[in-house]
């Protein structure tokens, strides 16, 4: 008699989420002695990449892919090929990474309204953030002889600046946001002291997509004496066009005063390759904060502008490429068709979703929250229909982040008729607990949230690791 396969465990169902390939594909725990053939492992791959990409080309995944654009990227691929193996910290060698560098940053500069094209190009936006606190960090202790620094940040700041905050001995000072979901401006001047090193608005937040007041945190900033950093990392490569299509856009960039530094992700509304990022300063001085030198280490005189070293030509090169094989027009077109699909999303759910509730007015992103259902069952309907949708907490909230794949024909109708279907799910199961929203519910318990880093670590653990046995 044959017996039947045992059921899968919940610890065998974790496992194949995080190791889908584990059962298909051979794990590698060692260097093979033979190195498996080119074909073979090009052959691998291409299967690999064809299934990852499917959902994401279906344009029912939010954010993540900004273009989807697949001969776009190949031309982009074509062009790192050639400058892959090159490190840009050799300039003597490959002076093309200073045209192409210097370049990326005049373009954006020009598109930020910056008095000088003064920046650098780095990893991506967590990075950008990062060397931008550091540059007042060192600033202030130069200037100022700060030694206890703070930071002043909305609560719907990047958590990347806490990130870098905490690695570099920076006290992060939370400020609430108002009934726009944008950041409390009176609020931000009472946390501010002598320690303060600089202010951060968002353009717009990874939450809701809110452009922060920036002109009013640029008067803070100024009756101050600090800098105000805008992270721009999401919207900065989508709002000047927004502008140039006449949609109302307040000023965020370089025309206003006090704004210091900007931070915008190429990878992103950019359409370059993972991953790059131009962090902009308003002038040198500040910029020079971040430098590096060393002038007695026995390798030689030693002058790097960041954390990292060796860095491959081939990002800077396609991320260049990019900019300037779309052109103006190209990304006008772009903008509009994101612009749209967004404004039908959002009045479709205000028109036709009486549960659900808009969060703000953002112009390429809605967000929504609901105070008559549970919004993480309503995630949970949608990823049951091939939806990805980013889950938020601090309100419980979902958000749908406009890109190049969603504005296909028919994606934002789909979507609404899954969203209505998504909240009758909720509605009929109203004090169920959510699939989808099952660690949020740590952060209330008793030591919740070292409970939840703790869970959190594991899930990094294990994404680093070669999948387990089968």
């Amino acid at each position: 008699m044959s017996q039947e396969a045992a059921p899968a465990s919940d610890l065998d169902r974790m496992l194949d989420d995080l190791f889908p390939y584990r059962r298909t594909t051979e794990t590698f725990r060692l260097i093979p002695d033979e190195g498996v053939g080119r074909d073979v492992l090009l052959s691998e791959v291409a299967t690999m990449a064809t299934a990852e990409d499917a959902r994401g080309d279906s344009g029912r995944v939010s954010g993540s892919l900004y273009s989807g654009d697949h001969e776009h990227y190949h031309f982009l691929a074509q062009v790192f090929e050639h400058f892959a193996h090159a490190n840009v910290l050799q300039r003597d060698m490959y002076p093309s990474a200073t045209k192409f560098e210097g370049e990326i940053l005049a373009m954006t500069a020009d598109l930020f309204h910056s008095p000088q094209p003064v920046g650098v190009v780095t990893s991506g936006g967590s990075d950008s953030l990062v060397h931008a606190l550091y540059a007042y960090r060192e600033q202030a202790r130069v200037q100022r002889d700060v030694r206890m620094p703070n930071v002043v940040l909305p609560i719907t700041a990047h958590v990347a600046l806490r990130k870098g905050a905490h690695w570099m001995g920076i006290e992060v000072r939370d400020a609430p946001v108002d009934g726009s979901f944008t950041v409390d401006v009176p609020a931000m001047a009472s946390l501010m002291d002598d320690n303060t090193i600089a202010i951060v608005g968002s353009a717009g937040d990874y939450a809701h997509g809110l452009i922060d007041p920036i002109e009013r945190l640029g008067e803070l900033a100024q009756a101050r004496g600090v800098g105000l950093h805008v992270d721009g990392c999401l919207g900065g490569f989508l709002l000047p066009w927004a502008e140039a299509l006449g949609y109302d856009v307040p000023l965020w960039d370089f025309r206003v005063p006090g704004v210091t530094s900007i931070s915008a992700d190429t990878h992103k509304y950019g359409y370059a390759l993972k991953g790059t990022s131009v962090l902009l300063y308003r002038d040198a001085a500040l910029r020079s904060q971040q430098w590096f030198a060393s002038t007695d280490w026995p390798g030689g005189l030693y002058l790097s502008p960041g954390l990292a070293g060796s860095r491959s030509g081939g990002l800077i090169a396609s991320t260049w490429a990019a900019m300037v094989s779309i052109g103006r027009d190209g990304y006008l077109a772009r903008a509009d068709s994101i612009l749209t699909t967004n404004s039908v999303i959002q009045q479709g759910i205000r028109d036709g979703l009486p549960e659900l509730t808009v969060i703000g007015d953002p112009l390429f992103m809605t967000s929504f929250m609901s105070d008559d259902v549970d919004v993480y069952l309503v995630n949970d309907s949608l990823k049951s229909s091939g939806w990805r949708m980013n889950a938020l907490q601090l309100p419980p909230s979902l958000h749908f982040c406009i890109t190049g794949p969603n504005t296909q024909p028919g994606v934002a109708q789909d979507f609404l008729a899954d969203l209505r279907v998504a909240v009758d799910y909720a509605l009929a199961h109203r004090g169920e607990p959510a699939v989808s929203g099952a660690m949020y519910g740590f952060g209330a318990m008793p030591d919740g949230d070292q409970t939840l880093r703790s869970v959190m670590g594991g899930v990094l653990d294990a994404m680093h690791v070669a999948a387990p046995e089968v």
